[in-house]
């Protein structure tokens, strides 16, 4: 087994874990959660790249 694909499935799980949490914190309406899920990723895409 490849140690790098390892550790892309537990980031991936991590990060998913937190997007929960956070959804569940901050007790957001489903269309915020919508929201999220398309603007974040695409936020973060063009800080890292």
């Amino acid at each position: 087994m490849d140690k790098g694909n390892a550790s892309g499935a537990m980031g991936g799980a991590i990060w998913f874990a937190g997007w929960l949490f956070t959804i569940s914190f901050a007790h957001l309406v489903w269309w915020k959660i919508i929201l999220g899920i398309v603007v974040w990723p695409l936020f973060l895409g063009w800080e890292l790249g």
